[in-house]
């Protein structure tokens, strides 16, 4: 170990008197702080104008140390220019020793021809850790300029690197000595770490080499540990990288000196190589892989209540398949070649990590509903049939048609015409199964919410289940159009839907039918003709029985829902409240959420908490107001109201595309300080939380207003379903979301690591290699 320490010290040494190892500090220091320092000015300019406007601010509610760090680029592009320097730095490693000739010298003397290896190769480890030093500068930097920075992301991010660049190393130790020539020992090593780099994605269609070429590929190894997670599998790698070429270098050095047939000097590379691929195949299996979440959230990690579900599913094993149609949406997700890097490790490592066991299936095919398209796939083919089409498609991507199902071998095997034929997934548990979908926004794979709705299917004796009152032309829940409900409901596109969020969505027509004793809430929107008496006395009598409702009217209506209002204790006035402004139709009340909606979800909840002093708000296009009796059945709580002094309740008809209209008392107009148009009603009815909802609106839960009003919808439904759906998985506020600096301290950061922390590099190395030179 003493010869090893004393190689890789005069390695170090010779290091320090070439030029070349300080060129590499300050351009590399010099790289960090052009993306380092404006982040981070950028970032404390805007807060002394968020403190000047709003004097009550708090912080961004964003980690900063993710946005500087992660978000601006400087860890990225690190990472992404870290194969620039080591080739320079590497390149002499031996042959430099062959062109002067010491490397006879080496052979000759009593050391070893691994401690040899080994000593260059620490030597350059440890000028390594000078590199990994100039990224700890700004890391330490950044823990004092923001408050509470998560510092766990900056040791996480620091084995990151160090362990990249020492395989980058390895990589160009080898080079240097294959080569005398220093500047193709450079090239080569470009060359071995950009196949490495982009090796993952060769072959990935082929079962046989997928897991083979995808370890080997150092593209996103360290991209878990940049934003806070260590994984044995990604250490192991970097370990096992490098030391396959710290022992193909001893090899090849080894070959020079003895004379062997090549298929042994082959035999022992192909050995080196196989044992490292076991190493690494081996140690990345899910039940043999080790997860360390280091940032102060963990973000990384499943939230607790998912963890639970899958805890419930015991023994048994849960097996997912991927349905995926060459002719269907979501074709380039499922292909075989995005399967590891794309389906396996952006959506199912962090179930994995708690469930090893889950057993994945992949299935192939090829199917159209021509009816739900309207026949646009065999516009866009003319005069093909199915199959035919299917085989141009399959042909365009250069795979066999016969790796696809037929249409009909899949309707023997399940119907996927529900599901419009997209990339679905299917989780079988203990004989059942539900479908986990797929969306078309920008994250694609489902997000947590919806995996924990699935599970809940699977685990559950039976989820909370919305139906939807039809019969006297009530809002659809399976419209798409202006008015409809399909994309809060039944829309399985929508990632927030009912039912991707861990509901049942069902309807009933109480004029042929009776309500189901599995409703666990009762969607009654915009009757437009009156009810009948047989359906008025299935309502009441669903409502005496305990029944949750949720129920929506529209001005110039309120004569249909009065009955059934009226043994609430609610009561909708006449008339449509208007609040003129200057962009919008006075119909279009913007109404605001009171503190008791902090109780109706944990979500809601945290929503509004973020900001106590701002109050979220909804608008309702065309409401009225609704009143209590004095003496309720219920206990009533108002949930949203107007703005006091700036709305009134405007009798007779509104006109809204004329002048705005005035405040006319003797036609009937009245003006109160303030008007609700949402409550909240609640009481104990046979030992059950009996709960309904009461809105003067239907037009704010209609697809074409979602976006504004989803805030307050969903928790609605939430609150009617006793919380039970969906399972909302919270993470706590970061800490880190305020600087500790200003723009004058991060303006001294920006002049110091630009300008005077390279010029002090540059003077310090100029005077030691003149004095060097002069010696």
């Amino acid at each position: 170990m003493k010869i090893i320490f004393k190689i890789a010290k005069n390695e170090f040494r010779f290091l320090f008197y070439s030029p070349i190892a300080w060129f590499v500090m300050i351009v590399f220091l010099v790289q960090c702080a052009i993306f380092y320092t404006p982040a981070i000015f950028g970032i404390a300019n805007w807060q002394e104008v968020m403190i000047k406007l709003t004097p009550n601010f708090e912080g961004f509610g964003n980690s900063l140390t993710t946005s500087i760090f992660l978000k601006s680029g400087i860890f990225i592009n690190v990472v992404r220019n870290l194969y620039l320097f080591v080739p320079i730095l590497t390149m002499g490693l031996i042959s430099r020793e062959v062109n002067t000739g010491a490397i006879a010298l080496l052979y000759s003397s009593p050391v070893r021809l691994r401690n040899i290896i080994l000593g260059k190769y620490l030597g350059i480890m440890l000028y390594n850790l000078l590199l990994v030093g100039i990224v700890a500068l700004f890391m330490v930097s950044g823990f004092f300029s923001i408050r509470h920075a998560d510092y766990g992301i900056f040791f996480s991010a620091a084995l990151g690197f160090y362990l990249l660049v020492c395989a980058y190393s390895a990589i160009g130790l080898l080079m240097s000595s294959l080569s005398a020539y220093q500047v193709v020992s450079a090239i080569c090593t470009f060359a071995i770490i950009f196949t490495l780099s982009y090796i993952g994605g060769l072959w990935q269609r082929y079962d046989l080499v997928r897991d083979l070429t995808y370890f080997l590929s150092l593209q996103n190894r360290t991209g878990k540990m940049l934003t806070g997670l260590i994984t044995t599998k990604d250490v192991i790698y970097f370990i096992v990288i490098s030391a396959m070429f710290v022992c193909f270098t001893l090899l090849k050095l080894q070959n020079d000196r003895r004379s062997s047939p090549w298929y042994v000097k082959a035999g022992r590379y192909l050995a080196v190589m196989a044992a490292a691929l076991l190493i690494g195949y081996i140690s990345s299996r899910p039940s043999l892989t080790g997860y360390w979440d280091v940032t102060a959230t963990n973000i990384n990690t499943l939230h607790p209540r998912t963890q639970q579900a899958l805890k419930q599913l015991g023994d048994s094993t849960l097996e997912v398949t991927l349905y995926t149609n060459l002719l269907g949406a979501g074709i380039d997700r499922g292909m075989p070649e995005m399967r590891n890097e794309d389906y396996l490790a952006t959506l199912w490592e962090r179930y994995l990590r708690f469930r090893p066991d889950i057993r994945f299936r992949y299935v192939y095919y090829y199917d159209n509903d021509s009816i739900a398209d309207n026949r646009s796939l065999y516009q866009q083919y003319p005069g093909k049939t199915l199959k035919e089409i299917a085989v141009e498609n399959a042909d365009a991507r250069d795979i066999s048609i016969t790796a696809f199902k037929t249409p009909e071998e899949m309707h023997r095997q399940i119907d996927l015409r529900p599901e419009s034929y997209r990339l679905v997934m299917q989780l079988k548990y203990k004989g059942k199964s539900v479908f986990l979908r797929t969306f078309d926004d920008p994250i694609f794979w489902p997000d947590e919410t919806n995996v924990n709705a699935a599970l809940q299917k699977l685990l559950q004796p039976a989820l909370p289940k919305v139906t939807a009152v039809t019969g006297d032309l009530e809002r659809s829940v399976y419209k798409t159009g202006e008015r409809g409900y399909a994309f809060h409901s039944a829309y399985k596109g929508g990632r927030g839907t009912l039912v991707n969020t861990g509901f049942e969505v069902d309807t009933v027509n109480l004029n042929t039918h009776n309500i189901p004793a599995d409703v666990t809430t009762l969607l009654l929107a915009d009757p437009k003709t009156a009810l009948s008496p047989e359906v008025s006395d299935k309502l009441n009598s669903y409502i005496s029985n305990g029944g949750n409702m949720l129920i929506m009217s529209e001005p110039g209506k309120q004569a249909l829902l009065r009955p059934l209002l009226s043994q609430l204790g609610v009561q909708l006035s006449e008339g449509q409240l208007v609040r003129p402004t200057y962009n919008e139709t006075p119909d279009k009340v913007i109404s605001y959420l009171l503190p008791a909606c902090h109780h109706l979800s944990e979500g809601l909840d945290s929503v509004m908490g973020y900001d106590p002093d701002d109050t979220l708000k909804i608008l309702m296009p065309g409401t009225t107001t609704l009143s209590a009796d004095s003496n309720p059945l219920f206990t009533i709580t108002p949930l949203v109201s107007t703005l006091p002094d700036q709305t009134w309740l405007k009798a007779g008809t509104l006109v809204t595309d004329s002048t705005l209209p005035p405040f006319n008392y003797q036609e009937g107009d009245r003006k109160s300080s303030t008007y609700y148009t949402i409550l909240q009603l609640s009481r104990e009815v046979k030992g059950k939380a009996q709960r309904i909802i009461v809105c003067g609106d239907a037009d704010f839960a209609s697809n074409v207003r979602l976006a504004s009003n989803v805030t307050l919808l969903m928790p609605a439904y939430s609150w009617l379903a006793y919380n039970r759906s969906p399972v909302y998985t919270p993470r706590p506020r970061p800490k880190d979301d305020i600087m500790a600096i200003g723009t004058s301290g991060a303006e001294a950061q920006r002049i110091a690591y630009l300008w005077v922390l390279p010029g002090l590099l540059l003077l310090s190395s100029t005077i030691l290699l003149i004095r060097r030179k002069r010696k």
